[in-house]
């Protein structure tokens, strides 16, 4: 990783690790929240209640004109997302239905600009291309990260840096910044993601270089990933750094033992809405997304949800991205 990046991502290690040091479990008879330490001192509390009291924005008139006239007509925003439980990104309420979290907050902020109903599906991980493909869906919001080879067929209008975390039983004494650190572990990782990519070139990277080669696992569901991280079956998790510092500090159980860009080694990794590729949605959901973040909504949800040090400056529309080769 160039030094730049290095500094970054350790800079976002520092703060959500403060930002997510638990301070009190989820309490029922308070609806259900959580409360973290807060970054500038304090604490904040996590609404995990389905009454969510999201920050709204006001409809621009002006952008919600170049919406394709289609979409316009029906008046709804279809999105989709990911049905595994992911906080604080995606996530189930207490009432174990109502779909939650960071990523569910900004589409709904980039709905009120556009003047649509947002309407969340949420599916299988894979699901949700098979549903772009097919125009089921018009845009997901679902920690997708913008790479090269996903950019031939979809067009991205980003709007939350891009960091992985490995995540270790705590006090295991790991440390992880390269391939040589996980020469012959055993790790877990989800199918199809950008971080499977990185951890099979990787793997490949060490035996090359006459290491071990990674041994990697995949599990159905969170809960059997964790299971199998306490039982010593694993000796890490790769996935979203958000995920892993939330699931850190709302455990105690685990820690976030080394961070990496989502675009490898000299690109910091972009999170973005991601829609069918030429169907005209992408330039309208960077200029809402950039009048959120102008307005300061989009900083609000961020806050609101302890990721604030993963904030954009402004919405690009198909920027540079993991490339092929994570070299």
């Amino acid at each position: 990783m160039s030094t730049t990046l290095a500094r970054r991502a350790v800079a976002a290690v520092l703060g959500l690790a403060s930002a997510f040091a638990l301070a009190a479990c989820a309490n029922p008879s308070d609806g259900g929240t959580t409360e973290v330490a807060a970054a500038k001192g304090g604490t904040t509390k996590i609404n995990l209640s389905p009454d969510q009291n999201r920050v709204t924005t006001a409809k621009v008139d002006s952008i919600a004109a170049r919406v394709p006239a289609e979409i316009r007509k029906r008046g709804t925003l279809e999105i989709v997302n990911s049905s595994g439980s992911a906080a604080p990104l995606t996530f189930r309420a207490t009432d174990n239905k109502t779909v939650i979290g960071a990523e569910t907050d900004i589409a709904h902020l980039v709905a009120d600009v556009l003047g649509l109903e947002p309407h969340i599906n949420t599916v299988s991980w894979e699901n949700i291309f098979v549903g772009l493909d097919s125009g089921r869906y018009d845009v997901g919001f679902s920690n997708i990260t913008v790479t090269e080879e996903r950019k031939e067929k979809y067009d991205f209008a980003t709007y939350r840096e891009d960091n992985l975390g490995f995540e270790a039983k705590k006090g295991s004494g790991l440390k992880i910044a390269g391939p040589a650190d996980v020469a012959g572990r055993t790790v877990a990782v989800s199918s199809g993601t950008n971080q499977e990519k990185l951890l099979v070139e990787w793997s490949e990277e060490n035996e090359k270089a006459g290491r071990e080669p990674v041994d990697i696992k995949y599990y159905q569901n969170d809960s059997d990933t964790y299971l199998a991280l306490q039982s010593g079956r694993i000796d890490l998790y790769l996935g979203p750094h958000p995920t892993a510092a939330y699931h850190a500090a709302t455990t105690g159980r685990t820690e976030v033992v080394g961070t990496y860009s989502g675009a490898g080694a000299t690109l910091q990794g972009l999170i973005a809405a991601t829609t069918k590729k030429g169907n005209g949605l992408a330039e309208p959901l960077a200029d809402a997304l950039n009048q959120v973040i102008e307005n300061g909504t989009y900083a609000k949800v961020l806050e609101r949800w302890g990721l604030s040090t993963e904030a954009v400056t402004s919405s690009r529309i198909n920027p540079p991205g993991l490339p092929r080769t994570n070299k």
